[in-house]
């Protein structure tokens, strides 16, 4: 039997804050239980990434194809469909030399469940393929049974303004208004959704699905998802010292595409009278533009 210094771990992250900072709070955890990991992330967010306290993992840059190329320029399907090009033939050159010079190469990729490609460069150089979804595991069930069939699209038309009955009961507790905002409105961001969807094109073959959440929270999908896969739940993926402290240099994320400003926020914070101050969060890719957040100041104050 190996022991835990000769397992070696690949992760695969996508280029996104809100996926890079729980991947690599796993990668950590991993680190602590004396595994060797090795942390790959798409070499474009190099120049704005601040890197804080990962010694525990490795962290490799992979090349993404956007060093000649402007992003800014491209469309978000061109975008996404060039870091997939480019990210494959980088991982498949990455793992080739890392099976040629390693002593005990890594046999599992953890990759990004977005990065869903990644499973079948897995498989293609004897590897076990693990997918890592960052959302939770009833939000995850949803895109399932959308991309299964189970559930119809649109959803007013294929349910009226009722439930929506299906598989786990949790979901009958569910109005068409209560799902990810992707699949009430399919017009949207019809190509966000197709890539939401097509994490699970490939999943029957992956040796493990890894949720970023944990049984307690959601129970019922949980248990449900265990008995269409092998599931792990291993969330929250958040520092160590806000949840057991069981890890003493783990204080931050470690990871961010934005110059942190939390001084300056905790002395605006600090001036403010309690409970005076609304926090929403529109994540890491918003840009609104003036008149939305007029919109969305006049709306808060109601």
């Amino acid at each position: 039997m190996c022991s835990p210094h000769d397992i070696h771990v690949l992760v695969l992250t996508y280029p996104v804050q809100g996926h890079i900072n729980p991947m690599l709070q796993f990668s950590r955890r991993l680190a602590s239980k004396g595994l060797k990991v090795t942390f790959l992330i798409p070499i474009s967010t190099k120049k704005s990434l601040n890197l804080v306290n990962s010694s525990s993992v490795n962290v490799v840059y992979i090349p993404d194809g956007f060093d000649d190329v402007e992003r800014e320029k491209l469309s978000m399907e061109d975008a996404v469909e060039h870091l997939r090009v480019s990210i494959v033939q980088s991982l498949n050159d990455f793992i080739q030399k890392h099976q040629a010079c390693e002593d005990k190469p890594a046999k599992v990729l953890v990759y990004d469940s977005l990065m869903f490609w990644a499973l079948d460069i897995a498989i293609h150089h004897g590897m076990h393929g693990a997918p890592f979804f960052t959302q939770s595991c009833v939000v995850c069930s949803i895109y399932y049974m959308i991309h299964q069939g189970t559930v119809k699209l649109p959803l007013e038309a294929a349910h009226g303004q009722g439930h929506v009955v299906s598989d786990p009961p949790v979901m009958s507790i569910l109005r068409p208004d209560d799902f990810p905002s992707f699949v009430v409105d399919v017009k949207s961001y019809p190509f966000a959704l197709a890539i939401v969807l097509d994490q699970f094109s490939n999943v029957r073959r992956a040796k493990w699905l890894l949720f970023n959440s944990f049984a307690d929270l959601e129970e019922e999908a949980v248990k449900w998802m265990g008995n269409q896969w092998s599931i792990m739940t291993i969330g929250p993926t958040i520092p160590s010292v806000y949840l057991d402290k069981r890890l003493e240099d783990d204080k931050d994320y470690g990871l961010s595409l934005f110059k942190p400003e939390a001084e300056a926020c905790l002395k605006w914070l600090d001036s403010k009278p309690p409970k005076s101050v609304l926090y929403v969060s529109f994540g890491s890719l918003a840009s609104l533009g003036e008149d939305q957040m007029e919109e969305l100041a006049n709306g808060s104050r109601e």
